[in-house]
């Protein structure tokens, strides 16, 4: 298993990426909101959840190499 070391800051990152992404599939499965506002506060909690793992995991993948 190979393992790094990581700053407090970048480990609150990921928390809130994994929490914007968790937030956004729970709100497109959810019914407090009418279809409209779920699906897209869903699609866009989950969007920006995703696309702000992209560069973590990139730099993550740098520091194992």
């Amino acid at each position: 298993m190979q393992t790094a070391e990581l700053p407090l800051h970048e480990i609150a990152i990921i928390a809130v990426t994994r929490a914007l992404a968790g937030a956004g599939v729970a709100l497109l499965v959810a019914g407090k909101f009418n279809e409209d506002q779920r699906t897209t506060a869903g699609w866009l909690l989950l969007t920006i959840g995703v696309l702000s793992t992209v560069p973590l995991a990139v730099s993550l993948y740098r520091r194992l190499r």
